[in-house]
């Protein structure tokens, strides 16, 4: 018998960010943003400090006490205060360090797509290895708490079919400047 994937929040965000980064090390976007891994923890560290921020909802997947995965939702209305964008953007230009101008590239081609309506936003979901049912058991969790619509930016194409069995559907594609990968924006009614 397989061991059980528990999820829970945390609020570990060292942690959180390790597996993130353990997760996302072959990722199109995350390597294209930063190629050198050894800046990926720096990256969702700086994502989960500053951007998704205390009004987040962490959810780590444990299996026979191991972090195995973890998923990051901001709520509907979720804002980024004024300190933690200078937190965001100090932290960024250590992590990306020359690549800075692609983070902001980023960040507007996916402010051009994101609903207009209050949604939550499934920023990062993850696991180091796949197959395993860690992302199922995320995306459950995550979306017993989920009120309203949701959506998300999938940055691996092989991941689209797991979010369209939850419901989310692919609303486009946005193609990153400067050689970037491909992204599909999805989109889940409350």
């Amino acid at each position: 018998m397989a061991p059980t994937i528990t999820v829970t929040s945390s609020h570990d965000r060292d942690l959180v960010a390790a597996v993130l980064a353990q997760a996302f090390a072959e990722d199109p976007v995350t390597v294209w943003l930063q190629p050198d891994t050894r800046h990926h923890k720096l990256i969702f560290g700086t994502l989960l400090r500053w951007v998704h921020g205390d009004s987040s909802s962490v959810d780590v997947a444990m299996r026979d006490g191991v972090a195995v995965g973890a998923a990051v939702w901001d709520p509907p209305g979720h804002k980024i205060s004024a300190a933690s964008q200078i937190g965001s953007m100090v932290g960024f230009a250590r992590a990306l360090r020359g690549r800075m101008p692609l983070g902001q590239m980023l960040e507007q081609e996916f402010t051009k797509h994101r609903p207009k309506e209050p949604h939550w936003y499934l920023g990062q979901v993850g696991a180091p290895v796949r197959g395993m049912g860690v992302g199922t058991a995320l995306l459950e969790a995550g979306l017993e708490r989920v009120d309203a619509p949701a959506y998300l930016e999938s940055s691996n194409e092989a991941n689209v079919p797991l979010y369209e069995r939850f419901g989310f559907t692919v609303t486009g594609e946005i193609t990153l400047p400067r050689g970037g990968p491909t992204v599909w924006p999805m989109y889940r009614q409350g």
